[in-house]
Order: C-alpha cells, then sequence, then structure tokens
C-alpha cells in the first residue's frame, strides 16, 4: 500500500481543471509522433483492446447511467460537440458553426454538410431534435433528462405539465439548422451539449426499446454517427469497426476496438501481462501486473457520498438530518481514504471554498433533535441503511448505524442489495441512508448541484428545498465569479441540511501505457474519446521482427 499511496500523492500536484470555460476550442493538432517498444502480444498498430468489467451495457444512451457506457459512446455517437481529451473544453463536432443571439438565450447551429451515420444517411437537425425531445417524454424516465431544463419549455414537457412537444424550444427549420432557446442564459451549454445525453439517433433507432443483443431474437447493430461503429456484442466482448462515414475520418488512427468484458480483476491484470489488452478501464489486480508501468493513477471531478431520504417523515425535516450528520464519527470514517472530503464539490480553480462537514457535535446533534420533536429517539420510525456488498460500505454503515443508535437512540438496520440491482432500487425507495459515487458528466459545479432540484430524475435523496431551487434559479442568470457563488451557497445548503454526507473524492485508476499510446490523458472525468488514442510508432526490439498486420 505504501508504495501505491505515494505513487498517488505524487500525481496530486496535475491540475484538476484549470477553470470551468465553456467557450469551444480548436480541436487537438497532430503531434509529433515518439517511437514506443513494441510489446509482446501486441496484435496491430490499428486494432485496440480495451477490457471493461463485466456489467449489462445499456446502448440506448437516454437509459445509460454507468461511466463505461460514457467510454463507449465517445467511439459510436457523437453529439454538437465532444470533450477535448486533454482539457475537457468542448470541441466542434456535429456543428459545424454557430451563433449565439444578442441575450445569449438563443443558439442556433448548423449541422456539418458531410455528417452522415454509420449507414451513409445524413445526419440532419431534426434527428437531433426528435432524439432529445424523446428523452424529454415523461414515460421514458430518462436519467439525465433534467438536464435539458435549460432549454425553454423542457422542464415543462417531461414533467408533464404540457404535452405539447412543439412547446419544447427545440426547433429543426431545415435539415442543417438547429435552432434551441433556453429558458436563461447559460454559459455552461457547450460544455453540457459533450455529454451523451445531447446525442443524435438515427430515425430506425428513435421507437425502439432495445438496442443490446436479446436472447433468442434476431439482433442488429445499432446505425450511429460516430467514428466508430459496432460490429458485434454478445457477453464476452463488443467489437468496433472505423466508421468510413464519419465526417473527421482522416483524423481516426485506429480500424478496430475489442472491448473484452472481465469477470474479475485477476482477469484484467492477465489481459494485460500478456499483452492482450492495451488499456485496462475496470476492476485490476494491481498486485498481479508484472508490468506496473501502465498504473495512471489522476484526481477526478467526483465524490463518494452517502445521503438521506428526504421523502417522508421525520426525514424531511432539515434538523433531524443535521443531528444525524452531527452524530457521525467523521474522523473514523474518513480516515481509510486517501482524499477525505468535507464537501460535495471538489475544490476547483474558482469555485469558492465551502465550509463542510468536518466533526462530530453530539450536544448540538441532541438539541436539534428535541427541537423537532424527537428527544431521545421517541416516535422514530425504522431507519434502514442501503448499501451494496462490499467490505467499505459495510464498514462506514456499521459506525454509522453504532453512532445513530448510541448517541440519537435511532433503530438502524442495515440493508445490502446486489449490485446489479443497486441502482434501480435507489429509484424504488424503502431505504433511508444509501451511498453513491458520482462523476460530474461535465465540468462545472453545475453537474452535481442540478441533481439535488426537486424535479430531476437523478434525485434518489427526494430533496425539495424552496431556498436551494431559488439558489439555482439564480445562478441560471449569472456567468463567472458570481455564478460560482452562488452555485457554492447552494452546496452549503446541502451540507448544512444534511442531505448529504461525503466520505471522499475519488482517483481514476487506469493500466495503459502512454508511452505506447498516443491521445490517451489523464483528465477530471475519467473520459477518454476513442477517436484521438492511436499507437505511437513502433521500434522493434534489436533481433526482433516486426509483423504490420
Amino acid at each position: 500500500m505504501s508504495y501505491f499511496k505515494k505513487l498517488f500523492f505524487g500525481v496530486l500536484c496535475v491540475l484538476l481543471i484549470s477553470t470551468c470555460k465553456s467557450a469551444p476550442v480548436r480541436e487537438p493538432e497532430n503531434e509529433t509522433r515518439e517511437y514506443a517498444v513494441m510489446r509482446p502480444g501486441a496484435r496491430s498498430l490499428t486494432e485496440l483492446t480495451v477490457a471493461f468489467s463485466r456489467h449489462d451495457m445499456e446502448l440506448d444512451f437516454r437509459k445509460s447511467y454507468y461511466a463505461s457506457e460514457a467510454q463507449l459512446f465517445t467511439a459510436i455517437y457523437e453529439g454538437l460537440f465532444s470533450y477535448h481529451p486533454l482539457t475537457l473544453e468542448p470541441v466542434p463536432a456535429m456543428a459545424e458553426r454557430w451563433v449565439l443571439s444578442e441575450d445569449k438565450m438563443e443558439w442556433t447551429f448548423t449541422i456539418r454538410r458531410n455528417a452522415r451515420f454509420s449507414n451513409g444517411d445524413p445526419v440532419r437537425s431534426d434527428d437531433f431534435r426528435a432524439a432529445w425531445i424523446s428523452i424529454l417524454e415523461p414515460e421514458r424516465e430518462a436519467p439525465y433528462s433534467s438536464f435539458f431544463d435549460v432549454i425553454e419549455g423542457a422542464r415543462e414537457f417531461r414533467n408533464g405539465t404540457e404535452d405539447d412537444p412543439e412547446k419544447v424550444g427545440i426547433y429543426a427549420p431545415d435539415p442543417r439548422t438547429l435552432v434551441v432557446k433556453l429558458n436563461t442564459p447559460a454559459s455552461f451549454f457547450p460544455a453540457m451539449l459533450c455529454h451523451h445525453s445531447f446525442g443524435v439517433i438515427h430515425p430506425s433507432m428513435i421507437e425502439k426499446n432495445k438496442w443490446a443483443p436479446v436472447e433468442n431474437e434476431e439482433w442488429s447493430p445499432p446505425v450511429s454517427n460516430g467514428p466508430f461503429h459496432m460490429v458485434s456484442m454478445d457477453e464476452e466482448s463488443i467489437v468496433l469497426q472505423k466508421n468510413e462515414y464519419y465526417w473527421d475520418r482522416s483524423r481516426v488512427a485506429l480500424n478496430k476496438i475489442i472491448i473484452k468484458f472481465t469477470e474479475d480483476a485477476n482477469e484484467a491484470a492477465h489481459l494485460w501481462n500478456s499483452g492482450e489488452a492495451r488499456w485496462i478501464a475496470g476492476d485490476v489486480n494491481i498486485e498481479s501486473l508484472t508490468d506496473r508501468s501502465g498504473i495512471q493513477i489522476n484526481v477526478m471531478f467526483s465524490t463518494h457520498y452517502y445521503f438521506i431520504n428526504s421523502a417522508g417523515e421525520p426525514w424531511d425535516d432539515a434538523r433531524v438530518r443535521r443531528a444525524m450528520s452531527l452524530a457521525l464519527p467523521w474522523e473514523e470514517i474518513r480516515s481509510y481514504y486517501y482524499l477525505p472530503a468535507k464537501t460535495l464539490i471538489f475544490p476547483v480553480t474558482g469555485y469558492p471554498e465551502v465550509e463542510g462537514i468536518s466533526e462530530s457535535n453530539h450536544g448540538e446533534a441532541l438539541q436539534l433533535m428535541f427541537d423537532a420533536g424527537y428527544a431521545d429517539g421517541e416516535g422514530l420510525p425504522e431507519l434502514v441503511i442501503r448499501i451494496t456488498a462490499s467490505r467499505d460500505a459495510a464498514r462506514v454503515a456499521a459506525l454509522m448505524a453504532n453512532a445513530w443508535k448510541d448517541v440519537l437512540n435511532f433503530n438502524v438496520r442495515v440493508e445490502v442489495i446486489p449490485f446489479n440491482r443497486y441502482f434501480q432500487s435507489l429509484k424504488e425507495g424503502g431505504f433511508t441512508v444509501a451511498s453513491t459515487t458520482w462523476i460530474g458528466d461535465f465540468a462545472d459545479p453545475y453537474a452535481f448541484l442540478q441533481m439535488w432540484r426537486a424535479d430531476s430524475n437523478l434525485n434518489d435523496a427526494r430533496f425539495n428545498d424552496p431556498d436551494y431551487e431559488a439558489l439555482i434559479d439564480r445562478s441560471m442568470i449569472e456567468e463567472g465569479e458570481i455564478r460560482l457563488a452562488t452555485l457554492a451557497e447552494a452546496e452549503k445548503i446541502l451540507l448544512d441540511r444534511g442531505a448529504v454526507l461525503p466520505i471522499c473524492y475519488n482517483p481514476a485508476l487506469n493500466i495503459v501505457d502512454t508511452g505506447e499510446l498516443d491521445g490517451w490523458f489523464p483528465n477530471a472525468l475519467d473520459i477518454h474519446p476513442f477517436k484521438y488514442i492511436s499507437f505511437k510508432a513502433y521500434r522493434p526490439l534489436p533481433g526482433v521482427a516486426m509483423n504490420r498486420r
């Protein structure tokens, strides 16, 4: 552990993100290639094998939730903008150019003339409109539909208070023009548009409910518009090939990507040791790696936290939630982690310092419970802590349960849910406290704060606070430092009123040799667009023949 702890702290000097800018930038330029030694097991300069931890992959980005799916989507889908592989700033993608109105509330995008789907069909502005409207359909309950609330009429349509899609501010006056009207100026809008939920869907896919293979049913890969398209998918792997209709195909170096699903950390380590997989993006047994030169660790715009379900009494009372947070042994809970978190949002440059939860105060906790009418825990229902089956979750849950029993006299039960059902169970309710790990979907504090809005589909905490809503609304018409200060006020409400219980900030761990691959950079979202990845020019070892297949 000491070796990896030293290694981890050695990379903390890397900036998370320099600012919360949202202005699009130029696309990455091709750099002079270095030489790398051909590794044992390497197959080709144009074929890359990646290892993902096994889970049911969702190909319909309207339903997607997992980080590994977001990584896959960088290959097969593309929106108006995409992520710069290093800075994460918006890079023009399907949008060739755009015009912002003087009041900063209307964006007019021009779709590239050579933008095409993987079957050769042109990408039209109406395809974007249809995809975005479909995400907002109330019955779909798309996880990221609340991202669209910045658009005029989107919030009302997804909540069902308005059933006419024509009232949503998304218009396609001609095949190459997409007009988007916002509720308020949103300086971060281009950064949001990098997220896969703002992608485009081929007309043949828009009404399909199942995009992945279903047993005993005929299946064809989804028609997509990214730099790669899907060739096959089964329980073992996904195979992608370069999309010859992609508008920027000359920049794409790889011809083939194989994503292998690993059952456990040992299998992933074997794929690396054998040279078959050149990037391990899932769980891996580091101790089993024979070559550790590929270990990449960097801080992420990500936080692991517990939260209190505020849906009903008495958990909807901020005094009760605050008392619960003050009763916890924070130093003991967080001592296990490299980056203990006192706040929800990692302290990015420009974002004001927020006073977080740092220590317990049993006296204040007991007084708050008395004020709320629950002295000595009388009249309280059972408190259910819901976790997945892991050693760390069990440790934290035990510390929390003991504190709430001993200090506040709560009746506490810990409930363990299998990982494959855990996140769906949070949507269904029936718990008081649960945990999650959240990676910001774009490099801005709003990526965390929007999910606590009362009607957000991501609000598993069922948090509902008028003061919080007012601050988020106010931030939407602000810019720069003033906006960030308002967002910091909103975060302070989440902390002070016991909605969120931060545990730690998360490092990203990947196994990839950047001396072997170009275009792969550690970054704050742990998103690495496949478009830019290529093998460096190989120089074989002396006396070794090189096979260029």
